[in-house]
Parts: structure tokens; C-alpha cells; sequence
């Protein structure tokens, strides 16, 4: 029974940035989400590729001991997204979008992942999501992260999805754009009425806040000298954030606080070098350095 399961995209990304590029590398948001959490938890794929997904693109699942019982294979070839970055980082020129597979993609549970009791729901259709949770019989923690396509196409099936979640994990502008606030405090408490308790709030090289309940955490950014390409950086976030969660089996405040760390950490290392070559060369010594870096940076 896998103790963590994510329900994303596995795809191959063409990136550009000031620093290089890489013409087909192993991206997805279920894939940089696992290889994050897999330092922490044992880890489950719910996704969806093609015929050009051979044994070397699932190499890197295998040596992170990631379960893809559930990665679907299909005929024709895996969602392709191809873009570049200018010298700011933060945004990304979208280029082209293949969903090819990932088009039609209905998400379906192997028997042993139904009792999975750490759930995320990576940005994916918001009805996608909640079949997904229709199909884990009593998850302990569910967490979803969204954005402004589904808020903007999709708004009442995404109510009705973060009516069901416990933590959404969402980026400052979407989560105004989500709530109709210009403040994020005011739009961090618009949407936990809706339902989830917890808001994680990543703000890109500003850092990020979480609010819980009337709990209010904020983390600044590590200063990151080589930054190469933050593509998959939101996405290893929440992997590092929902991996050590479920490594502690709770989701009190001081886990909470210190998820949001380790999300960071290992944010802070993906941005280092492009797709996975910084994230699956990492040691727990690395993780737990650097996590002692943030505490430091934020002592006073």
C-alpha cells in the first residue's frame, strides 16, 4: 500500500532559459512531486504516458522507488510542453503544448492504492480530481494544487474540489485571482472558508506563507547563486511539502511548519540544474544541510 499518492502529469519538456536548454526532459508535475517526495515516503504515480515513454524516461521513477503501478500507458506519444525563459525567471513563455495522451486521461486506481492515506491532487481538471478522491476509500490527508486555467474555465467544480481537500497549495496570483482579492491575506481566508483548513502560498523568489486555522508561517527564499531553470520548482515544493508530512503521519502545526521548509529545500535545489539532474543526485546530508540553512536564515 503506498503511503503517498499522486495524481499528476508525466511529460517530456522542451526548456530554454539564459543558462542552457534541454530539448526533451523528463518534466510533469507527477513527476517532480514524486522524485521530491521520495526522500521522505514512500511514493505513488497515478499519470499517464505514451509510446515514446521507454525504460530509460522510467529510470528515474525506478531509482527513487517510486511505485508506477499506476502510470497508464497508452498509444500515441506523452504530453510535450516546450518553453523558454527570458532573464526573469519567474515567467515562463509557453512556447507549445502537446497533450496528446493527456488528453483523454480519466485517472484509475489500482485496488492497493485505495487505501492510500496521503493524497495529493496535482493540477489536473478539478472533476479529475474529484474522482480521484471518490476512489480512495478514507485518505487521511488530501492536498490539491490548481491553477488560473481551471479557475478561470472550470470555478464551480473547483469549489466543489476544495470543498473536499484539506490543504490547497497555490501560487499568490492565482490564489487572488481565486478568491477576487488583491490581498492575500483577505484571499487566503476566502478560500479556507470554502474548505480546507490549511493555505500554502508560494510566492517564487519572495518565499512563501502558510495559513492554518489562525496559524500564519512565513518563509523567505533561500538565495540560490545558480539558478538554471525553475521549471517543476511549485511541483517539487509540494512534493517535499507532502513527503514529509507523510512521513510524520500528522499534519499538526509544528509538521505543517516544518513541511513547508522541506518544501523549500528541495525547491531550492531543483532550480539548481534542469529537470531532474540536481533532484536525483541529492543525499538526505544535502536535504538536512540545507534545511538547517533555512533555520538559520530565518533565526532572529
Amino acid at each position: 500500500m503506498a503511503k503517498l499518492l499522486v495524481v499528476g502529469s508525466v511529460a517530456f519538456d522542451a526548456v530554454k532559459t539564459p543558462f542552457g536548454q534541454r530539448e526533451r526532459a523528463l518534466g510533469g508535475s507527477a513527476t517532480y512531486f514524486s522524485v521530491s517526495a521520495s526522500y521522505f515516503t514512500d511514493v505513488a504515480v497515478i499519470a499517464v504516458v505514451g509510446e515514446d515513454f521507454d525504460a530509460s524516461s522510467q529510470a528515474i521513477f525506478q531509482k527513487h522507488g517510486i511505485d508506477t503501478d499506476g502510470l497508464e500507458r497508452r498509444p500515441g506519444k506523452t504530453f510535450f510542453w516546450s518553453g523558454e525563459y527570458g532573464e526573469n525567471l519567474n515567467e515562463a513563455r509557453t512556447l507549445e503544448t502537446e497533450l496528446n495522451v493527456f488528453q483523454d486521461f480519466a485517472p484509475k486506481l489500482p485496488e492497493h492504492y485505495r487505501n492510500t492515506e496521503f493524497l495529493f491532487l496535482a493540477n489536473i481538471d478539478p472533476e479529475l480530481q474529484r474522482d480521484v478522491m471518490g476512489q480512495v476509500k478514507s485518505p487521511g490527508l488530501v492536498a490539491c494544487d490548481t491553477m488560473n486555467y481551471w479557475i478561470e474555465g472550470k470555478p464551480e467544480a473547483l469549489r466543489r474540489t476544495l470543498e473536499s481537500v484539506d490543504i490547497v497549495v497555490i501560487n499568490d496570483a492565482e490564489a487572488k485571482q481565486l478568491a477576487g482579492r488583491s490581498n492575500i491575506v483577505a484571499a487566503a481566508r476566502d478560500i479556507m472558508a470554502i474548505g480546507p483548513g490549511t493555505i500554502v502560498v508560494k510566492r517564487g523568489e519572495y518565499g512563501v506563507v502558510m495559513f492554518s486555522g489562525k496559524d500564519c508561517f512565513g518563509l523567505p527564499a533561500l538565495p540560490v547563486e545558480n539558478v538554471v531553470d525553475p521549471t517543476g520548482a511549485g511541483d517539487t515544493f509540494a512534493g517535499g511539502f507532502m513527503g514529509y508530512l507523510a512521513s510524520c503521519g500528522t499534519a499538526g502545526q509544528e509538521a505543517l511548519r516544518k513541511a513547508v521548509v522541506y518544501g523549500s529545500v528541495m525547491a531550492s535545489f531543483n532550480i539548481e540544474a534542469f529537470s531532474q539532474e540536481r533532484l536525483s543526485s541529492l543525499t538526505r546530508q544535502d536535504i538536512d544541510s540545507r534545511f538547517r540553512e533555512f533555520a538559520d536564515m530565518a533565526r532572529f
